[in-house]
């Protein structure tokens, strides 16, 4: 395989946009693009897969399913918690999103979904499962990674931590 396109082993620099219902979630505008390392799961599959194959320059748009997207949304992904784990000053309100800590000390997100007096329904889906995500991309750069990256299989950027 040429090295100009892109393909697994290779980090990609992209621009992009993602669209769900029409209206703009995330975009590269403005904080510049995105690099990740092909073929190791740094992006959601469905738009990795597509992006095989393509060359710097070149501009694709892609709609990606839930299933290859953020997942479907889980009917059973929610937890009744009682309202006495939460700190009692914490003002909890519909929607809002929290960091639940789960008995590995694993973080996971979370959305209230309802509360009562009592309890407080958690929402455990990510906020895009089962949204059908609409990606315009453009590829602007190709290059190896380092023997870090490979190792580690992600792209260590200057000044970026995730």
């Amino acid at each position: 395989m040429s090295k100009d396109t892109v393909q697994d082993g290779q980090v990609v620099t992209m621009e992009y946009t993602l669209r769900v219902d029409g209206e703009v979630l995330d975009s590269s505008d403005g904080v510049g693009p995105l690099q990740f390392l092909a073929g190791y799961d740094n992006i959601v599959p469905g738009l990795e897969r597509e992006m095989i194959g393509m060359k710097i320059g070149e501009s694709k748009d892609v709609v990606v399913s839930p299933a290859d997207g953020y997942g479907e949304f889980d009917n059973e992904a929610f937890m009744e918690v009682p309202r006495s784990e939460f700190p009692e000053d914490m003002e909890l309100e519909e929607g809002i999103e929290l960091n639940v800590t789960d008995e590995d000390g694993k973080s996971q997100y979370a959305r209230v979904e309802g509360i009562t007096a009592e309890t407080v329904n958690l929402d455990f889906n990510h906020p895009l499962a089962g949204a059908e995500l609409h990606f315009s991309v453009k590829v602007t750069a190709l290059r190896d990674p380092t023997e870090e990256e490979l190792d580690h299989g992600h792209v260590h950027e200057e000044g970026h931590h995730h």
